[in-house]
């Protein structure tokens, strides 16, 4: 099968040569996951450091009265792992399921680590890749203090727009914090103002 969208992933980022993308990618092996099937499942050590070529994932937790709770969107072009479980070896408390059919490519912990020793190059793309999810994390916090519902569905409507189409509102109101009725209260009044 062809890495070559895997290989362009990593060469866009600057940080790995061309010779080195293609080296890293072929660690990398396919993947595919039907849809609603999960990825990670909480309570399980997460081991797989997965591209995301083709479809669209969410991660959900449970509240403490059982209700599922979406903690994040995934999109094609995006990686996809439990960062403190995977890193730190640990069960997850959140599941990753598939919300269309997903094809991507997988590595596991033992392999990654491999690389990072091996590749400096690589090593310097898994930092890059901790620190802008650290501060996408960061952002999504602050947001759920100082933005509105509103303001936080215009944030996901203008950054994520095709997830409308892929993920049930339900979802969707759960990452925004919001009921189910509230969000659609808020997609009615935007939609009168457009």
């Amino acid at each position: 099968m062809l890495q070559e969208n895997l290989i362009s992933f990593f060469k866009n980022t600057n940080l790995v040569s061309a010779a080195a993308a293609v080296e890293i990618a072929a660690h990398f092996t396919r993947k595919t996951i039907s849809k609603n099937q999960l990825q990670l499942t909480a309570g399980k050590i997460c081991d797989e450091y997965l591209f995301l070529e083709k479809g669209y994932m969410r991660a959900f937790a449970h509240d403490t009265e059982g209700n599922e709770v979406t903690t994040n969107f995934y999109t094609q072009g995006q990686l996809i792992f439990e960062v403190s479980s995977f890193f730190n070896r640990t069960r997850s408390q959140e599941n990753i399921q598939a919300l269309t059919d997903c094809d991507g490519w997988a590595i596991n912990y033992e392999q990654l680590n491999d690389l990072f020793h091996t590749l400096p190059e690589f090593r310097e793309f898994g930092r890059s890749v901790l620190v802008k999810g650290f501060a996408a994390l960061k952002i999504r916090t602050l947001a759920m203090i100082t933005e509105t519902a509103e303001e936080r569905y215009e944030q996901l409507l203008a950054t994520n727009p095709e997830i409308f189409q892929h993920a049930p509102l339900k979802n969707i109101a759960s990452y925004l914090g919001v009921t189910d009725t509230s969000l659609s209260r808020i997609r009615k009044e935007l939609a009168k103002k457009r």
